[in-house]
C-alpha cells in the first residue's frame, strides 16, 4: 500500500536545521521564537490542517479568502467604462486563452484572491506558475504546472513556462516576481515587469487580460525592503514579514479591476522591445 503524503506544515526548527545544519544550534532560542511568530506558524498550522484540510483548487482558494475575511469588490474597466463583475469579458469558447497579468500588491493574499475569482469567471480553467513555497500546499496542486522540482525551481522555471503557456488553461502570472514597493514619490508600484509573459503570449497567441489588485502592506514592510535595497543585500528580508502582513490585512476591503484583453498580435509590432511591451502593459494596469 502507497504512503499517504503528509499534510504540509510550517515547521522553523526543521528550516533551520535544513539551513544552518551543524550551526543550528547557535542560534539562540528568542530568534527561533520570534520567527515562529512573525511566520505564524501555529496559526497557519491549525488552518491548514483544519478548516483547509481536504480542500483542492478553487475549494482550497475560496476558502483562502473566507479565512483572510477578504471583502472583494470585483469590477472590469472597458473604454473607460467601469461594470461590477466579469459579465463584460469572453470565456474559453473556441479555444480561446489567456494570460492574466496583474500587479502584486500584498505579496500573498493577492494571488489567492485573483485564482478565486479566475477559477470562479473560467470554470477554473486556470494555472498557477508558483514558487517552491506554494507548490508545497496540496491544495493549491490541481491549479500548478506538474513539474519534477529536483534540482530546484530555477533550473525548472523554463520548463514551468512552457508547460503553462502549452496547456489549454488560462495562465496566472505577477510579471514583477515580488510584491509592489514604495516608490519615491510614497506611491505603492510594482518592480519592472519581466518579459516573459510577451514572448510566450506571442507565442502561443493568448491575448493578454490586465488586472489592477488594491491593497498595500505595513509601512514597517516598506522600510525593511528600502533598507535590503540601499545596502545591496543579497537576502530578501522583507519577504520574511509577508506572512505577518498577510495576518494584517485580515478584514480589509480590496478592488480588483479587469481590464479589456489586449490582442496578442498587438505585441509583434516592432516599435517596442518585448521589454518595452511588458511596461506598457503594466501601465495599462495602474490606469485601471
Amino acid at each position: 500500500m502507497a504512503v499517504e503524503e503528509q499534510d504540509f506544515r510550517v515547521d522553523i526548527d526543521q528550516i533551520i536545521k535544513d539551513k544552518a545544519g551543524a550551526k543550528a544550534k547557535y542560534i539562540p532560542g528568542f530568534v527561533v521564537s520570534w520567527l515562529k511568530k512573525i511566520l505564524h506558524q501555529d496559526e497557519v498550522n491549525s488552518y491548514l490542517t483544519g478548516r483547509a484540510k481536504g480542500k483542492m483548487g478553487k475549494d482550497f482558494l475560496d476558502e483562502c479568502v473566507k479565512y483572510l475575511e477578504m471583502n472583494i469588490t470585483l469590477q472590469t474597466k472597458i473604454d473607460g467604462v467601469v461594470r461590477p463583475g466579469l459579465d463584460a469579458l469572453p470565456g474559453n469558447e473556441g479555444g480561446r486563452w489567456f494570460t492574466i497579468v496583474s500587479n502584486h500588491p500584498l505579496g500573498g493574499e493577492d494571488g489567492v484572491a485573483l485564482g478565486s475569482i479566475v477559477c470562479g469567471k473560467w470554470d477554473s480553467k486556470m494555472v498557477y506558475l508558483v514558487n517552491d513555497i506554494l507548490m508545497n500546499l496540496k491544495g493549491l496542486a490541481p491549479l500548478c504546472v506538474p513539474i519534477n522540482k529536483t534540482g530546484g525551481q530555477s533550473r525548472n522555471f523554463p520548463k514551468m513556462v512552457e508547460a503553462a503557456f502549452h496547456s489549454e488553461r488560462n495562465v496566472v502570472m505577477f510579471p514583477a516576481g515580488l510584491c509592489s514597493r514604495k516608490q519615491d514619490d510614497g506611491s505603492i508600484r510594482d518592480l519592472p515587469w519581466k518579459k516573459t509573459f510577451i514572448t510566450k503570449s506571442i507565442e502561443t497567441k493568448r491575448d493578454v487580460i490586465p488586472v489592477h489588485f488594491s491593497g498595500h502592506n505595513s509601512e514597517r514592510f516598506y522600510n525593511i525592503a528600502r533598507f535590503c535595497k540601499k545596502f545591496n543585500l543579497k537576502v530578501n528580508l522583507a519577504m520574511l514579514f509577508l506572512v505577518d502582513e498577510m495576518y494584517k490585512n485580515v478584514g480589509k476591503e480590496f478592488t480588483v479591476t479587469f481590464g479589456e484583453p489586449i490582442p496578442w498580435q498587438t505585441f509583434t509590432d516592432k516599435s517596442k522591445t518585448p521589454a518595452e511591451w511588458a511596461q506598457w502593459v503594466q501601465d495599462k494596469v495602474y490606469e485601471l
